[in-house]
This record gives structure tokens, C-alpha cells and sequence, in this order.
């Protein structure tokens, strides 16, 4: 197995937890009986944007770390460039995590055009970004072992 793709399952693995993680933490939270949306409105808000900012930081430590454990176990270094083959899969795992991010965005904005309750906007926006990453994980861990 490459250093690429043992990269993307980290990762994949990574995102899974840090998003059922927090959102575990985070919806006991979710404030039952109201109807004032402005706290609704600073609930979600809070949530999207600390999760975002615990995403960034928690990639960031566990990308240090697989490559410290990376370079211990096999005494290689992490590759430094990418050749034409790496960019090209980044490209086509971008390209599939930004469409499922556009589907998602739509079917949220579609949820506030049926009339549902701006929670469910919300939570479509939330997993759909979920879903954007997963995805993109699981494109780059293909290409990487199936082929461009």
C-alpha cells in the first residue's frame, strides 16, 4: 500500500470520527423549546463554524502524526512533490467532493423551498459538507488504487 493511499483511509477514518464525535457533543446542546430564531440561528451558526475550525486543527494534528508514525514504521520519507498522476487524482477527488457539496447545498435551499423547518436546512448543509469530505477521501483512495 502507497503512502497515498494509506493517507486518504487516514483521513477518511479521520473525518468520520471528528464529525460523529462532535456531532455527539454538540446536539444535546441543541436548544429544545424555541421558537426564537435568533438562538436557533446562533446554535447553528456556532455549530457550523466551531466544527470547521475543529475539522482544520484536528487534520492538521493527525496528518502531523501519521507522518511521524509513517516515517517511524517504514523509514521512508513522506514524498515531497507530486508528479502529473497525483495532481490529476486530486483534481478528479476535488471534482466529486464539490459536486456532492452542490447537491447537498440545493437540496438544503430545496428544503427551505417546501417550507421545512430551518433545522433541516441546517442539518442537509452540515451533512452534505460531511458527505463532500467522505467522498472526496474515498475518490483519491480509488483512483489511487484502481487508476486514473
Amino acid at each position: 500500500m502507497t503512502y497515498q493511499e494509506k493517507k486518504s483511509i487516514v483521513s477518511l477514518i479521520s473525518t468520520i470520527l471528528i464529525f460523529t464525535v462532535y456531532c455527539l457533543y454538540k446536539f444535546p446542546e441543541y436548544p429544545k423549546e424555541v421558537l426564537d430564531s435568533k438562538v436557533a440561528l446562533h446554535y447553528w451558526g456556532s455549530f457550523v463554524l466551531v466544527l470547521t475550525l475543529v475539522s482544520i486543527a484536528a487534520h492538521i494534528g493527525i496528518s502531523i502524526i501519521f507522518n511521524i508514525v509513517f516515517r517511524m514504521t517504514t523509514g521512508e520519507k513522506e514524498p515531497t512533490f507530486a508528479d502529473e498522476l497525483d495532481k490529476r487524482i486530486e483534481l478528479l477527488a476535488f471534482r466529486n467532493s464539490f459536486a456532492m457539496f452542490v447537491i447537498g447545498f440545493l437540496l438544503a435551499m430545496g428544503s427551505l423551498v417546501i417550507d421545512q423547518p430551518l433545522k433541516v436546512m441546517f442539518i442537509v448543509l452540515i451533512v452534505s459538507g460531511f458527505l463532500s469530505d467522505v467522498t472526496g477521501s474515498i475518490s483519491r483512495l480509488y483512483h489511487y488504487r484502481r487508476g486514473v
